[in-house]
């Protein structure tokens, strides 16, 4: 823009161009650089943001590991029936409710115990000094002890029964639970696929824009300097360049942000 304005300012000098079409241009460049001193403005707060969500310094100096490069890298290879598997083995929700239905297990055949018959095995060796056993004599002696206990339950109006009954209901919620939960992980792994694809085809298409931009811009310049093409075509060249960047860029921001969304759904999100 700022090359732009610096040939026309020199061909109102000569005379081929006009003070409006400067003025037009002028206009231009300072809401580009009213856009770029926002820009760096939002730049610097969203490092102070990022600071302070990471627990650091919000004025600490810090560079990204991809902030210098031009273009974001965001290759991904999908597999949805590898990722659904891997997402139900991974989700810790899962794993949670698994815990869950096998606890509800053991307390029903906990219960279940409380209707069998119970035997409990009793023994001992008491020692004493004098002999309790020979006549007070002053040496140690002692006596073995053995006992059986049997406890039979006869009736216990149903008491057992129900509890049973309540604790197979809560297993079998439990197991409810935990497959409407592998159905809707396995909803959002492939939720999560679809969202890949899709901005992963929108990255493309915003490839293939800027390529157009990019071709649409060389020929206005080059038709502006040879005199056939007014200023007037050349900014609205450099505004379709502008928007075509911008979609490029919200295309990689789109992918990095579903394929962090599909890690999560996997489970695999550090």
């Amino acid at each position: 823009m700022k090359k732009l304005e610096d040939d026309v300012q020199k061909m109102i000098q000569e005379g081929v161009a006009t003070r409006s079409e400067g003025l037009s241009v002028s206009v231009k460049v300072n809401e580009a650089e009213m856009m770029l001193t926002k820009v760096n403005d939002g730049l610097v707060l969203s490092k102070m943001l990022l600071c302070q969500l990471c627990g650091m310094p919000v004025s600490e100096q810090i560079v990204l590991a991809d902030e210098e490069k031009e273009t974001l890298e965001t290759v991904t290879e999908v597999t949805p029936k590898m990722e659904v598997d891997q997402a139900l083995e991974n989700r810790p929700e899962l794993r949670q409710l698994q815990n869950v239905v096998d606890m509800s297990k053991q307390l029903t055949n906990i219960l279940k115990a409380g209707n069998l018959p119970q035997v409990m095995l009793t023994g001992g060796y008491l020692v004493s000094n004098p002999n309790l056993y020979n006549g007070f004599q002053r040496k140690f002696g002692g006596v073995w002890n053995v006992g059986v206990m049997v406890r039979v339950p006869i009736w216990n109006w149903g008491d057992v029964a129900y509890k049973v009954r309540a604790s197979k209901g809560a297993t079998t919620i439990a197991r409810l639970k935990m497959d409407d939960a592998r159905e809707k992980i396995t909803l959002q792994v492939n939720q999560s696929n679809f969202q890949v694809q899709e901005a992963n085809k929108k990255l493309e298409m915003a490839k293939v824009n800027i390529q157009k931009a990019d071709e649409n811009l060389r020929t206005a310049n080059l038709g502006f300097r040879e005199g056939v093409i007014s200023s007037t075509t050349v900014m609205e060249a450099q505004t379709a360049w502008l928007q075509a960047q911008s979609q490029r860029i919200d295309a990689e921001i789109d992918v990095k942000l579903s394929q962090v969304n599909l890690q999560k759904a996997l489970g695999t999100l550090e």
